[in-house]
């Protein structure tokens, strides 16, 4: 009997590191919620932003009215997933990080309002056109696993405190 390897990675600073640069430097990322009527998983493209680097705290802002944010007000539970592969090559051989944990809706009240609201213009400029409609509001993203796929062969999973620099 052959014993399987196991294909995940000691984490190490330089997949801290990665994994970091993959969700700050994010300006779109997909999310995965469960729909409430069907319990089958729906995928949608959000919009996403760190402050001040923060990996560990990302957030986005959507419409009530959306499919993906229907579902996260039934079931807070979540993933994204971030990391654009380049235009030429093979996609599954570049960087990308799934991150697994559950989100708060950040209501306008809410302290960091005002600081999410003035960085996601500075980093979303077209969202000026929207971002203070009534359904809109921002999510943010309380990171429990991480899940960094570095390129072929180089898997790690991770803990929200492995973002923190």
């Amino acid at each position: 009997m052959v014993d399987k390897i196991n294909p995940i990675r000691e984490t190490s600073d330089e997949a801290r590191a990665l994994a970091r640069s993959l969700i700050c430097n994010a300006t779109f990322a997909s999310i995965a919620v469960l729909e409430p009527e069907t319990n089958h998983p729906l995928v949608s493209r959000i919009a996403v932003g760190t402050i001040e680097g923060k990996a560990n705290e990302p957030f986005f802002l959507a419409s009530d009215l959306s499919n993906h944010t229907k579902a996260l007000l039934v079931d807070n539970r979540t993933s994204i997933l971030f990391g654009e592969p380049p235009q030429k090559g093979d996609p599954l051989a570049f960087a990308r990080v799934t991150i697994i944990g559950t989100v708060e809706k950040i209501t306008r009240d809410h302290e960091s309002y005002k600081e999410r609201h003035a960085f996601w213009l500075s980093k979303h400029p077209k969202s000026q056109l929207y971002i203070d409609f009534g359904d809109f509001n921002f999510y943010a993203l309380k990171v429990d696993r991480v899940l960094l796929n570095g390129g072929f062969g180089k898997a790690f999973e991770m803990l929200g405190k492995d973002l923190v620099e």
